[in-house]
């Protein structure tokens, strides 16, 4: 009986690993305004998007001075902010958005070393 539980938990295990690679990720980026540092993050997060999660990310860039009450929803106090909204958890990430290895150890992209 435990060898047969052992073969079923195993199988779930590799179909979870199969499906994870395919997760669609929602992405919000929080920014004020189009200052250089807003740009920045842009930038750098649609590198991460394009290099690691092609065809598999859908990333809003919302400006908190058009859009303040999204901002107010989701109790952004300070930007840029960036947050992974699917798949769950829900991570957020605050401040220097060309901190690659963090956005990508953060996003579940890549392991903790």
């Amino acid at each position: 009986m435990k060898q047969k539980k052992r073969k079923d938990s195993t199988a779930e295990l590799e179909q979870k690993l199969r499906e994870r690679g395919k997760e669609k990720y929602l992405l919000r980026l929080y920014v004020a305004g189009m200052t250089t540092k807003s740009k920045r993050a842009i930038q750098s997060i649609k590198q991460i998007c394009d290099e690691h999660l092609k065809d598999r990310c859908d990333l809003e860039v919302i400006d908190i001075f058009r859009h303040p009450t999204l901002a107010k929803g989701e109790q952004i106090i300070a930007t840029p902010t960036l947050l992974k909204k699917l798949p769950i958890p829900l991570r957020r990430f605050i401040g220097d958005m060309t901190e690659t290895e963090r956005i990508l150890v953060g996003l579940d992209l890549r392991p903790k070393d």
